[in-house]
């Protein structure tokens, strides 16, 4: 039975998302706001945690996965970028952008593109997320709530709830999300390609 943390969406109280951080430390998968809408996640190195997102989303390795990072300290360690791309970045983050970057050596083989090397990657603009991330000093690598059949994410925790009750190990109520999703940017080829557009403004991030 998923457990259910009502948290403040400006104040999140600390010790519920601590909570919810061990769940996953301890390898479960996890429904959680972002800036755009709910998302499920999971810790990064942890194969079994990964699969169970998999199979709940219903997609197969070939989908690409997002890290959900804190900030662009941590871009070194998982996607390589030159200067032009890493501007983009900074331009973009945190907000409502994925950016498809080529992987680096420390991203697990199974979370990154099989045949493109490449993983997703975003600084969400919400504040229990953040929150959440803080206090596991990690990544964590996620992908949108949407259901097996459908497709509008899920937006409303508490039907979030009553769908997962049985497929996730917890569920962040921090309210309602939108349900536009992020504009999608892959950087991994010769040039900046918008994959899809969604809430994100190509002009932020110096693309028209």
């Amino acid at each position: 039975m998923a457990q259910f943390f009502s948290v403040h969406p400006d104040n999140p109280q600390v010790r519920l998302l601590r909570q919810a951080a061990t769940l996953l430390q301890e390898g479960h998968v996890l429904a959680v706001p972002t800036d755009s809408s709910y998302a499920l996640v999971c810790h990064l190195d942890d194969k079994a945690a990964v699969d169970r997102l998999r199979h709940i989303r219903g997609m197969d390795e070939r989908h690409h996965l997002t890290l959900l990072c804190r900030d662009l300290s941590e871009l070194a360690s998982y996607a390589r970028v030159d200067n032009l791309q890493y501007r983009m970045l900074r331009l973009g983050t945190p907000g409502p952008f994925t950016f498809i970057l080529k992987a680096s050596r420390e991203v697990p083989r199974r979370v990154s593109h099989p045949q493109r090397k490449t993983i997703g990657l975003r600084v969400p603009d919400h504040r229990t997320l953040q929150a959440l991330l803080a206090l596991l000093e990690a990544p964590l690598l996620g992908t949108t709530l949407i259901l097996p059949g459908q497709t509008e994410p899920l937006s409303d925790p508490v039907l979030i709830r009553q769908a997962l009750e049985h497929e996730v190990a917890g569920v962040i109520d921090a309210g309602p999300c939108g349900l536009e999703p992020t504009t999608v940017v892959d950087l991994s080829g010769n040039a900046p390609t918008v994959i899809r557009q969604g809430q994100g403004a190509i002009e932020r991030i110096g693309m028209v």
